[in-house]
């Protein structure tokens, strides 16, 4: 398996104690559009809608909101967005790998917003290419344990066809091949798991380990530039000892 940091699990965490649903609902809904004007409106045969609105369900973003960012995606209302997808590159503090990807309607805009997250918490933010090649793209599901062991949902993971199982912080993340993603899924599903989270991530190949002062400033960069309204996805490949103390 390619390296692992702490800022997903740390995210997770932040993400359930900071209750943001609000704002997630327009990550969710640009998410959404975009995933739609791209793949179409079937969720059967358009995984990354599918995942969206699950995630988006699972935050308890109503259904008429996501119906209503379905139809702008699709064109069946006037009023959509033109949302793409903008990957931003560069460095954290001690040389870390930083990657925030977004979905912007104005590229001017949030070049300047990120290029500012990086400045003022110790980064610089590079050209494209500068870091992605350190990062593998793979399916990525978290399942929290509630009860079940880890073990049985291991070995039904690994039968589905997952590349890799881990336990952390009282839930499994199971890695596959991002083709494998839907399959594994639906048989966990199956099997009677519920999945908290699941999508397409990047895992860095390799980390590197901060403390102290370093850790605490790259985690406020990654906060930062998780908290931009146009960043949907943060990924690093710096790795953490401890949660940094940010406030």
């Amino acid at each position: 398996m390619a390296g692992h940091s702490k800022w997903a699990s740390i995210k997770r965490k932040k993400a359930i104690n900071d209750n943001k649903r609000g704002a997630n609902f327009s990550k969710y809904s640009r998410e959404i559009q975009v995933a739609t004007r791209e793949g179409g409106a079937d969720t059967s045969a358009n995984v990354r809608l599918r995942m969206a609105i699950e995630r988006a369900k699972r935050d308890g973003m109503p259904n008429d909101t996501i119906d209503r960012a379905v139809a702008k995606g699709s064109g069946a209302s006037s009023d959509g967005d033109s949302y793409e997808t903008v990957v931003y590159e560069g460095y954290g503090p001690a040389g870390v790998a930083v990657m925030a990807i977004a979905l912007t309607d104005n590229r001017n805009r949030t070049a300047a917003e990120v290029r500012q997250a990086f400045s003022r918490h110790g980064g610089s933010l590079g050209e494209t290419g500068t870091v992605a090649w350190q990062f593998d793209a793979v399916g990525q599901i978290t399942i929290g344990l509630n009860g079940h062991d880890a073990d049985e949902i291991e070995l039904q993971a690994i039968d589905a066809g997952a590349s890799d199982v881990a336990s952390e912080d009282e839930a499994v993340v199971i890695t596959t091949e991002p083709t494998s993603l839907s399959l594994v899924a639906d048989n966990l599903r199956g099997g009677g798991f519920d999945i908290d989270d699941m999508g397409i991530t990047r895992i860095p190949q390799m980390t590197v380990d901060i403390e102290g002062n370093q850790a605490t400033t790259t985690m406020r960069l990654l906060e930062a530039l998780d908290d931009l309204d146009d960043v949907s996805e943060v990924f690093t490949n710096a790795s953490f000892e401890e949660e940094p103390t940010t406030v």
